[in-house]
């Protein structure tokens, strides 16, 4: 294991024998920004099998649903407790006409998915089908617009046909297509990826058009959008500074997206087949999003220093090549417990910048890159970071307790420096403490001493996630083979707990 570190390690607490390997000091009386719920939002394209065979298969459908709806994949949204989700898109927003998806099924025309794959789609899953399925679960819609190849015109009546109560044209059509009652749309993003897919344009020429496409976005009948731009990607500094210096208070959000990938040329590598090298690599590459939000966040804070804008970071996620035998384009990957620890260090981070960070989507919700679910015919299995964010939930609308973290740290591929544990917290409603943490290291368990800074807690129980290999992957023939069990190596102290954590898990504790 020694050689997967390319240099020496560093350490930053006392080596005393009779001394922890990490400590956790948590500040409860620190505590002041809650974590926006909106932190766990999920992201479904039509992409592959996310929409078609992951969320619906039709009503007449033999696989068990609830009015086309999977019913095994709506049962386990429920459980995760899903706070949001984007639709359609991704890169097929702006190739999608919101009017082909609306109407009786028979009459719908097909399209062709030009971005993901060439597959021709049926257009059965719609507007009504996905705000349905949002009110559904409980969760909030975040419609992604189209302004690369769409109208002002065509955008404008989108958001009259969802949101107008009043008797207007698209108020009527939407009454004629079965709904009278318009549904509550909050999150609109105007545009996706306009730099890329979504355009190719220059950062001065979107924000004129988000100028012009927003101002016909209107709030009917006490709906109330909160308008997202299409923000950068990861390290594109200056599309930040551009938009906002150029858009600024027009918008209520921007995006940035981030994928913890190999590489964008060639082969982004195996998503089961690694080395431990490329596991610490691949970590040091997921933390490394600390780095880019602060520096975003610092232009952001240069022109509006009262945080009115919010950062959206509505795509995340590692991306790695589609799985051997899968269709090309539809971006299926598999997802171990190297992807459980991207989720869980990356939700980590973005609990500290919630004053500015108000939402994040992981890419995506089915059977497309890093998903919480497979599916396959009638068959679903839940994958490792499904499982992270059922056991990190109860921070959703949590006050964050900001929180001090010694452990060991050592040098991987590329100079990165890695801490070999991870760690959050937070205070839910009812006063009981949540603390979550990571041990990355391959080998090694840690002894981790957990400091409450005058809480004393009366009791702690937890779960941990954990696998024998580093590797290992739920399959529909072995779908138990990475799943949270009881955890029962935490204990209380008169300052706090120790916690004794094995090598490779995580593990999410109570303390009442």
């Amino acid at each position: 294991m020694k050689n997967a570190f390319l240099g020496l390690a560093l350490c930053f607490s006392a080596t005393l024998s009779a001394q922890p390997d990490a400590t956790v000091t948590i500040h409860p009386e620190q505590g002041k920004q809650i974590i926006p719920k909106e932190i766990y939002g999920q992201f479904a394209e039509h992409l592959g099998t996310c929409i078609y065979g992951g969320l619906w298969v039709g009503e007449d459908s033999p696989i068990p649903n609830i009015n086309g709806y999977r019913k095994d994949v709506f049962g386990a949204l429920k459980e995760l407790k899903v706070p949001v989700l984007r639709w359609p898109g991704g890169c097929f927003a702006d190739e999608y006409h919101w009017m082909d998806g609306i109407g009786p099924k028979e009459n719908r025309p097909r399209m062709v998915n030009n971005n993901w794959g060439g597959t021709v789609e049926d257009n059965s899953f719609g507007t009504h089908e996905f705000l349905n399925l949002c009110e559904m679960l409980g969760c909030e819609p975040y419609i992604s617009g189209n302004v690369g190849s769409g109208t002002v015109e065509e955008m404008a009546k989108w958001v009259e046909y969802m949101t107008s109560e009043a008797g207007s044209p698209m108020a009527d059509l939407r009454r004629k297509n079965g709904r009278e009652k318009p549904w509550k749309v909050k999150y609109f993003g105007v545009g996706n990826e306009s730099w890329g897919c979504g355009g190719s344009m220059r950062p001065e020429y979107y924000s004129d058009l988000y100028r012009r496409y927003s101002t016909y976005c209107r709030n009917y009948d006490g709906n109330v959008l909160f308008k997202i731009a299409s923000g950068a990607s990861d390290y594109d500094y200056n599309w930040t500074e551009v938009l906002m210096r150029n858009v600024g208070h027009r918008m209520d959000g921007v995006s940035l997206h981030y994928y913890t990938v190999a590489g964008w040329t060639g082969s982004k590598g195996s998503a089961t087949k690694f080395t431990d090298d490329d596991y610490y690599w691949t970590l040091g590459k997921c933390r490394e999003i600390e780095d880019v939000l602060k520096r975003h966040i610092a232009i952001m804070d240069k022109y509006d220093p009262k945080k009115q804008i919010a950062l959206m970071v509505d795509e995340w996620g590692t991306w790695w090549d589609e799985e051997p035998g899968t269709v090309k384009g539809h971006l299926y990957q598999q997802n171990t417990m190297r992807d459980a620890f991207v989720a869980s260090l990356s939700l980590d981070i973005f609990h500290k910048y919630t004053d500015r960070v108000k939402m994040t989507n992981i890419a995506q919700i089915a059977n497309v890159l890093h998903s919480m679910i497979l599916t396959k015919d009638d068959k679903m299995v839940l994958t490792p970071t499904y499982h992270v964010f059922k056991m990190y939930n109860v921070h959703q609308d949590a006050t964050y307790l900001p929180l001090d973290l010694n452990c060991e740290r050592k040098i991987v591929r590329d100079d990165r420096i890695l801490p070999m544990l991870s760690a959050t917290a937070s205070r839910d409603k009812d006063g009981k403490i949540h603390v979550s943490l990571s041990n990355v290291d391959l080998e090694d368990e840690q002894e981790v001493a957990v400091k409450l800074d005058g809480v004393q807690g009366k009791s702690v129980s937890g779960s941990i996630l954990t696998s024998d290999n580093i590797d290992d992957y739920n399959t529909f023939e072995n779908p138990g083979t990475v799943a949270p069990k009881e955890f029962k190596g935490a204990k209380l102290t008169k300052d706090g707990l120790t916690v004794k954590l094995p090598a490779r898990s995580i593990v999410t504790l109570e303390i009442k």
